[in-house]
């Protein structure tokens, strides 16, 4: 990819070799890698975190969430690209780093690329635990 991509647009070839990069940096858990995926001044919107501005914050909360998240085995799929945001879903499964249980989630996100960098990562998800019945309030 070239910084092309910011006017040209992504490929779908584009967006996939992006989440498989993602996936696999994030699998084997390697922050000083992940880190390098991000733009200097990438925002984060992630859940319920207050937004975060910069790759600082972002570390200090990856290495908090990496801390929590043992043996973490991740699948992200590609469900959308249009010029240079990605539209991915992803799957889950890890022990709790606190208490061992062993965990499930699932969640949507949306990566705004400026060139090969994330400029924006929003991310949404649900975490429960594996074989544990549904937690979300139905009615």
């Amino acid at each position: 990819m070239s910084t092309a991509l910011d006017t040209a647009g992504l490929t779908v070839r584009d967006a996939e070799a992006v989440l498989a990069r993602a996936q696999r940096l994030i699998n084997t858990g390697d922050i000083s890698e992940i880190m390098k995926t991000f733009a200097p001044d990438v925002m984060v919107r992630f859940a319920d975190i207050p937004d975060m501005h910069g790759r600082s914050p972002v570390e200090t909360f990856l290495i908090a969430r990496f801390a929590r998240l043992k043996n973490y085995r991740l699948q992200k799929q590609l469900r959308a690209v249009t010029g240079n945001v990605i539209a991915c879903s992803w799957d889950a499964e890890w022990e709790d780093g606190h208490n061992g249980q062993q965990m499930q989630g699932r969640g949507i996100e949306l990566l705004t690329m400026r060139g090969d960098e994330i400029a924006k990562w929003e991310a949404t998800f649900n975490v429960w635990q594996k074989g544990a019945a549904p937690s979300l309030p139905i009615v």
